[in-house]
């Protein structure tokens, strides 16, 4: 697999995120974890933290309790080595309550295309398991 390197222009700004979506769908957080710097620093919702390790540890209690989670996101805008992206994703908790998450994320990339900076926002709201758009 190709490792797309900034700067960015559109179309590798868009393969760049589709290359996200797709990862994280896996929902397996060593191969995500791989597309972060090893000092990654990431802001995700109220949690700050730093490094690949703390990575993988969020993403396994994230997906511990977001079950059968689904991801779309959406190329917002592009620089030199820098990415925003919309994203919805859907998930369920353990009763079986199904929600939707819409968001934002900032990400920075440093010279080998490895990401060493993410920044994200994001709202969750229940949603009847019919109401999914995600599958």
């Amino acid at each position: 697999m190709k490792i797309i390197k900034p700067p960015f222009t559109q179309a590798t700004a868009l393969a760049k995120v589709k290359a996200a979506e797709d990862a994280w769908n896996t929902r397996d957080p060593q191969r995500v974890a791989l597309a972060y710097t090893e000092d990654s620093e990431w802001r995700n919702r109220t949690e700050f933290f730093k490094g690949r390790e703390a990575i993988k540890e969020f993403l396994q209690r994230k997906w511990a309790k977001e079950l059968d989670y689904r991801l779309m996101k959406e190329l917002w805008a592009y620089t030199n080595n820098r990415i925003s992206v919309r994203f919805e994703y859907e998930w369920r908790d353990e009763n079986g309550q199904w929600y939707r998450t819409h968001g934002n994320e900032h990400w920075e990339f440093d010279d080998q295309g490895l990401m060493r900076r993410r920044d994200m926002s994001a709202n969750d709201y229940p949603i009847k398991e019919a109401e999914r758009r995600i599958k």
